[in-house]
């Protein structure tokens, strides 16, 4: 048996985008239209027939509107079961009248934390009477749909067309599954944004919910589903920025373009960062981009071949035609001026995002990782070295250039995949050794790579040699540390903590070596 003509529907939005229209075709197709405040004016206003809640209640609105829909004859009628004998005499017996059709999109809370809101503001547009509406609607849907967001405005229209003013079982329950799934982001964000407020990092009961902003192709490989969803977060990144061209993006992509653009926020000077597999293959410092562009290329320019470049400045035509000698999958910046647009526009596959500003890197966010049975949380790295933090471990003690250096390798080291091992000299890395079993390999790797890069550039000797070199954690053993040394580095710094530390050190010394300690390891797993 088909579902009954919706004849009664309840209308009470924040977003009134498509409002009067959707309102509009409702009324031609005979239904009856119940309002709250600025929506019952917004439908009047264009001239259609609309009947109060407040007429619907018995009761006006009240305190300040926090009370106007929280009545048995609003709940009754949006609860009571279709076809069940028992509820609608009880229905009948209490005046209590059937709504057929919810449109409730709730107060703006998101949207009031987002645009930095005090407190009792935002405690204000904590939706109360929506969310009840819209759970009253969903749980009975057999007999109710329930729109909660104007985009769905078009295919309820479709669906009543298609079916004598009737909405359709199934799309009633694809309703009610997107009802839940929004009243549950809502309240998510609620209590995201109390405990934010309270300083809880790990709340008792903790909540994960985003917006769909898009369908990926696939995920990691072809045979996994991927999308991508907005968290609320108004933080600049990957997520929010601004596809001027290129085509779509995927999961990896966007997982690499977030890695490159988070460790060029680390740095005030301009900064370039190529990314492959969410591991840099070279990130250099400089008075321009341009210029940090070339240096963090020679690092690595087998690697660089199809990765990810991203800028802390905005993109101009000189470095566009750099960048465009070179397969390149994504490019991220700030900005970039018409010039380097129409030399990437030759470029229809060069995906090119703009953000408009950089992110804080001091912002500490919540990350979470899916654990067979559960949820690991932690929060974001915001550790940040600087010289005063460091301690002199040797004999020789490292000298101011040295120092920026070890300083720029460290904070490299925290974006790479554990082990890590970065060697930099001049502001740039010349030998990335990432994700190795032991640090040891990671130390070699690092090196083999720098000597490729240098004959490729046609070099008799290794940029590595007179470098500096960070390690994101303490060496275990002195092979690591040796392996540097035989890659030609002058100057160490790494966490320290082991339990060989004085032979670490020792080692250092036998060598020649100015190491220093952080207090702090940058494991990235």
């Amino acid at each position: 048996m088909s579902a009954p003509a919706v004849r009664r529907a309840l209308l009470s939005v924040s977003d009134k985008s498509g409002l009067v229209d959707f309102a509009t075709f409702l009324n031609g197709q005979g239904v009856e239209l119940v309002s709250t405040g600025g929506t019952a004016k917004a439908i009047a206003d264009a001239g259609l027939p609309v009947r109060e809640v407040s007429d619907l209640t018995g009761f006006p609105e009240m305190l300040d509107g926090r009370v106007k829909t929280l009545h048995p004859n609003v709940h009754g009628g949006l609860l009571g079961v279709r076809g069940n004998a028992e509820h609608e005499a009880t229905m009948a017996e209490h005046g209590i009248a059937p709504i057929d059709l919810v449109v409730v999109n709730l107060y703006p809370f998101e949207k009031t934390v987002a645009a930095g809101a005090d407190f009792d503001t935002c405690i204000e547009n904590i939706d109360i009477g929506g969310p009840a509406m819209i759970r009253s609607a969903a749980k009975n849907h057999a007999g109710v749909a329930v729109i909660v967001d104007p985009q769905d405005y078009g295919e309820v229209q479709a669906d009543m067309s298609a079916n004598a003013g009737a909405v359709s079982d199934d799309l009633c329950t694809v309703l009610a599954a997107r009802a839940f799934s929004r009243t549950a982001a809502y309240d998510s964000a609620i209590s995201t944004w109390f405990s934010d407020q309270l300083g809880e990092a790990f709340p008792r009961w903790m909540s994960v919910a985003g917006t769909k902003k898009q369908d990926l192709r696939y995920g990691e490989n072809p045979h996994q589903q991927a999308a991508l969803y907005l968290s609320g977060e108004t933080r600049p990144g990957v997520a929010t920025a601004e596809q001027i061209q290129g085509k779509e993006l995927s999961y990896n992509n966007i997982n690499d373009t977030d890695a490159a653009f988070e460790l060029v926020a680390e740095f005030d000077r301009p900064a370039v960062a190529i990314i492959k597999h969410a591991n840099p293959c070279g990130v250099a410092i400089g008075d321009d981009c341009l210029s940090a562009y070339g240096k963090a290329l020679a690092c690595d320019p087998v690697s660089a071949f199809g990765g990810i470049v991203a800028l802390n400045r905005p993109l101009d035509e000189a470095l566009a035609g750099k960048i465009t000698e070179l397969f390149t999958e994504v490019v991220i910046a700030p900005d970039a001026d018409d010039a380097a647009r129409a030399i990437f526009a030759k470029k229809k596959n060069l995906r090119l995002l703009l953000t408009k500003t950089m992110p804080d890197v001091s912002i500490t966010a919540r990350m979470v990782k899916p654990v067979a049975g559960g949820l690991l949380a932690q929060t974001k790295d915001t550790g940040h070295i600087t010289a005063d933090d460091l301690k002199a471990v040797t004999k020789v003690v490292p000298t101011a250039d040295q120092t920026t250096d070890m300083l720029f390798a460290f904070t490299i080291a925290k974006h790479v995949k554990s082990n890590t091992i970065v060697y930099a000299k001049d502001g740039a890395t010349v030998g990335i050794g990432a994700g190795q079993m032991s640090r040891v390999d990671s130390a070699r790797i690092a090196a083999a790579k720098a000597l490729d890069a240098a004959k490729e550039a046609g070099l008799d000797t290794p940029a590595t040699v007179g470098s500096v070199v960070a390690s994101d954690a303490f060496f275990p053993f002195t092979d690591g540390l040796l392996a540097a040394v035989e890659a030609g580095a002058t100057a160490v710094i790494q966490p320290g903590g082991s339990i060989r530390d004085d032979e670490v050190i020792a080692a250092a010394d036998e060598k020649g070596l100015a190491m220093v300690f952080t207090g702090m390891r940058h494991f990235r797993h």
